[in-house]
């Protein structure tokens, strides 16, 4: 049984998706783009404030199950350029204990929603 996970903390949905999709006690994610949930904005002044954004909007979705950081168990982001890589995981860092942190890859494409510089989705675990 699946239970759908909205909340208004994070962007609404910009396509046939939900936040997230709760299936026994497993979360899977959608990926998180730095939409600013009350203005609908990007926040693109620079790729760690984007990244916060993106961080800040999964913890939005995160709580609106019950849940925290410390139960994902697996992360997938997304980048447009490698080079941001350093910046984005110095924020991204500030969110986990490293010694429980999720298993993660970090992968490189060509665009994102929006032409976006970062996307993440969370795989979480209560």
């Amino acid at each position: 049984m699946k239970k759908i996970i909205n909340t208004t903390k994070a962007p609404a949905p910009i396509g046939p998706y939900n936040q997230a999709i709760l299936s026994g006690n497993t979360l899977y994610t959608s990926g998180q783009i730095a939409l600013d949930p009350k203005t609908m904005e990007l926040a693109l002044d620079d790729i760690k404030t984007e990244t916060k954004q993106v961080m800040e909007n999964m913890k939005s979705v995160l709580a609106a199950a019950d849940m925290k950081f410390e139960n994902v168990i697996k992360t997938s982001i997304f980048i447009t350029d490698m080079n941001n890589f350093s910046q984005i995981n110095e924020v991204y860092a500030t969110y986990f204990d490293e010694a429980s942190a999720p298993a993660r890859e970090t992968v490189e494409v060509a665009n994102l929603p929006k032409f976006v510089n970062v996307e993440i989705s969370m795989i979480a675990v209560k």
